[in-house]
């Protein structure tokens, strides 16, 4: 419902008065981010304090380093975080409150016939990947080819990551969690998007560098 009522309309309003579809792009992906940005706004608030109070944490990890204390540390941590006004889910929701859009765009670009043949940039068909370099045979997960939007946006979702894993205290609970925020969610997008369409990875490649 999100493509068909939004997506598309808009889609097609901007394909009628703009001749560049790598220009659309940007425009519907500025506006998505507009639109948004009131819902996830409060979460990249609480974010900014989490990483104030990142010194206070690493403090209380160093006050209760035994498994025997981990209680009263869990104490001490809920009374920081109230204490503060912060909420330790908040991260998280500026990511659930996209995913719909995330998944709406995983579904249009592909499908979207008016980008076939429709060059930008180095993309020769912005309905196909961006192949910057074959290699010859086929990798196993990778294909036959290196896509370079999908390996842009694979980066700076790494790098987002990583100034976001800077405001997670050094909890050794939380490791897990941040490995698979720094390392493992940019490698899994980028193996997904290699062999997608190359307006998809654009997309997403905008969306990043714009949050």
């Amino acid at each position: 419902w999100i493509n068909r009522w939004f997506v598309i309309p808009m889609f097609d309003f901007l394909s009628q008065r703009i001749a560049s579809f790598g220009w659309i792009i940007l425009i519907m992906t500025i506006v998505i981010k507009l639109i948004i940005f009131p819902l996830t706004y409060k979460s990249y608030q609480s974010s900014a304090k989490m990483r104030v109070l990142k010194p206070e944490m690493d403090a209380l990890n160093e006050k209760y380093p035994r498994q025997e204390d981990a209680m009263k540390k869990q104490q001490a941590v809920m009374e920081l975080y109230q204490k503060a006004g912060v909420s330790p889910m908040s991260g998280c929701l500026p990511m659930l409150i996209q995913l719909p859009v995330l998944w709406a765009m995983f579904r249009f670009f592909p499908a979207s016939i008016e980008l076939r043949q429709q060059k930008f940039l180095w993309a020769d068909d912005l309905s196909a990947y961006d192949s910057i370099w074959d290699f010859g045979v086929n990798v196993p997960l990778l294909g036959d080819h290196l896509s370079l939007f999908a390996l842009l946006m694979a980066l700076t979702m790494f790098f987002y990551s990583k100034m976001t894993a800077s405001q997670m205290s050094d909890d050794p609970n939380m490791a897990g969690m941040k490995f698979m925020s720094l390392y493992l969610m940019p490698i899994m997008m980028f193996f997904i998007c290699n062999n997608l369409s190359a307006a998809l990875s654009y997309y997403y490649l905008l969306s990043n560098i714009i949050t």
